[in-house]
């Protein structure tokens, strides 16, 4: 989907996303001391919200307009200061090491695509700083339910860790999410990859 119909999407509902952080992003980072977060591709900011609740200071970017709006919205009801970004990830150029985290949650490009937008993390990420990669695992496609149903822009945990040049790998797994609401009580299958750059 390109930006304007994300824009459609996102203006056609109070919010596309849950308000509270995904569980993975919130599990992963809730122990780190507050510094620079940078949310590639942060949809309507649940995680940038969260960040920034906890001390963060945060840059949240998205190719879709409404939803940096509702981002925007959302973090102002409740004081909180982020710094909105309408702009795709494939030509955002954050500064280079200038960010204690990286989030990547459920961006789904092709191959060529989510590799671009890795070294662009990768890069963004000061000595010390932590990667988060979240998203479907390839095996969602057979033994779970939802997200994109096109094989190619999916993930496999290794794949993702061997794109992460200058990074520690500290975690590559699939894990199980429950779904709310799916008829068959079926969960999620996702991937979660959590790097480090040296310091």
């Amino acid at each position: 989907m390109d930006a304007a119909e994300w824009d459609q999407r996102y203006a056609s509902s109070d919010l596309v996303w849950s308000a509270g952080p995904n569980q993975f992003v919130a599990a992963e980072l809730a122990d780190l001391p507050p510094g620079r977060g940078l949310d590639l591709a942060a949809g309507e900011g649940r995680n940038a919200i969260w960040l920034a609740a906890a001390g963060w200071r945060v840059t949240a970017v998205d190719f879709s307009a409404n939803a940096i709006d509702k981002g925007r919205r959302a973090a102002r009801e409740r004081g909180l200061d982020v710094d909105w970004v309408v702009a795709d990830v494939l030509d955002y150029k954050p500064a280079p090491a200038g960010f204690d985290v990286v989030v990547i949650a459920y961006l789904h490009l092709s191959p060529g695509d989510i590799a671009a937008v890795l070294r662009t993390a990768v890069e963004a990420l000061a000595p010390g700083g932590v990667l988060l990669v979240v998203g479907h695992d390839v095996t969602n496609l057979t033994e779970g339910v939802g997200g994109p149903q096109d094989a190619t822009l999916l993930y496999r945990p290794d794949d993702i860790a061997a794109q992460l040049d200058g990074l520690r790998i500290d975690r590559a797994v699939r894990l199980r999410r429950p779904v709310p609401g799916d008829p068959g009580g079926r969960d999620a299958i996702d991937m979660l990859v959590r790097a480090h750059r040296p310091a």
